[in-house]
């Protein structure tokens, strides 16, 4: 049966004209296809038997030829200001972590794009674990409909905001994260709005420039933590490749595409970019385009390199980013008691 199992197609893994013709193809209705992609789309449903609006002999007919490879919550942690974190058990047994952050009036899923990361910034736990692969479209996808679930059964709102800051980088597994928000925003998925979409990168210039060329309708957000191209290597090794100048244009070309601004996460660490030439790098920077700032307290991941700034390094941020009129605010970290804020996702209750 194992070999049987394997030789079965993922039918999420089709799109809808080749599931109508399967059923053309198996002497059924194309129209068929329409109501099984529903149930899969739009209901979530992970088992054939749940599509009752099929006869039985369709049903088994499905469940003959497909499977339906579907995450589990392994494992859920609740942090004391209400924020729940993931592990996501996938069809593989490999995990990754999303999490559920709750707001007055809104709650907001942070989703992974890979098992571990492509990159190697040094403040993040994430990077630090290798990378596995890509994660499927269907996976990206189960993780928005296991926590809007969630939403829906503790705080009893449908899930409102989606921000793609999870594990891995979202531009390098770029088909499928795009095919994901696809099946999001589209009237025969969930139906979410575009807008309340945000792809966070740590800024890979060719493929910004591609989504605006895609004429993608989801938001922006750059994880720069400095706009000075040394200080930059030294924490994101990676950018050795992608020199600020040519992320620096990307992000105007995105902005001349798509008329919309562009969030920029900036993390401040104590003698590493607490100082006035970064901040005066930083205002150039984002006076180049529209754009406001994510100022974000640092959680410690166990690397003495990496320390909290002060609150005056802070306020000294605050103060030149708004006279330049620079919007900007700081982000309180939510999760930390449980390891589920920014850069902290490293399956780290599962090693224990």
């Amino acid at each position: 049966t194992v070999s049987m199992e394997l030789a079965k197609k993922d039918i999420r893994a089709l799109s809808k004209e080749a599931l109508q013709d399967f059923f053309i193809a198996q002497g059924q209705q194309a129209y068929r296809a329409a109501q099984v992609y529903q149930w899969l789309w739009s209901k979530g449903v992970h088992d054939f038997d749940k599509m009752t609006n099929l006869s039985k002999d369709t049903r088994l007919l499905l469940d003959s030829h497909f499977t339906i490879n579907h995450i589990a919550v392994d494992q859920q942690q609740r942090s004391k200001d209400g924020t729940f974190k993931n592990a996501i058990k996938l069809h593989d047994n490999r995990i990754v972590e999303s999490v559920l952050i709750p707001a007055k009036d809104r709650t907001t899923a942070c989703v992974s794009s890979q098992v571990g990361c492509s990159l190697d910034c040094k403040f993040c736990a994430t990077s630090q674990l290798e990378r596995m692969r890509n994660l499927n479209v269907d996976e990206i996808f189960d993780q928005v409909v296991a926590i809007d679930h969630q939403s829906r059964t503790y705080f009893d709102i449908p899930l409102s905001n989606i921000v793609f800051m999870g594990m891995g980088e979202p531009l390098m597994n770029y088909n499928n994260v795009l095919g994901a928000i696809e099946k999001i925003t589209s009237p025969e998925g969930l139906g979410m709005a575009s807008k309340r979409i945000t792809l966070s990168t740590s800024g890979i210039p060719k493929l910004i420039r591609k989504m605006a060329d895609d004429g993608v309708k989801f938001n922006l957000a750059v994880s720069l933590h400095s706009a000075i191209q040394s200080t930059r290597e030294k924490i994101m090794p990676f950018s050795i490749k992608f020199p600020i100048d040519e992320l620096l244009s990307s992000l105007e070309y995105w902005y001349e595409a798509t008329q919309r601004m562009v969030t920029i996460e900036f993390i401040v660490w104590k003698g590493i970019n607490d100082n006035l030439e970064e901040v005066r790098a930083l205002v150039n920077f984002c006076r180049k385009f529209p754009s406001k700032v994510n100022l974000i307290e640092y959680n410690p991941i166990g690397d003495d390199t990496f320390m909290q700034a002060t609150k005056e390094a802070m306020s000294m941020y605050q103060n030149k980013l708004t006279a330049a009129r620079i919007i900007n605010t700081i982000r309180r970290s939510r999760g930390k008691d449980i390891d589920a804020a920014c850069g902290q996702l490293a399956n780290k209750a599962l090693k224990n």
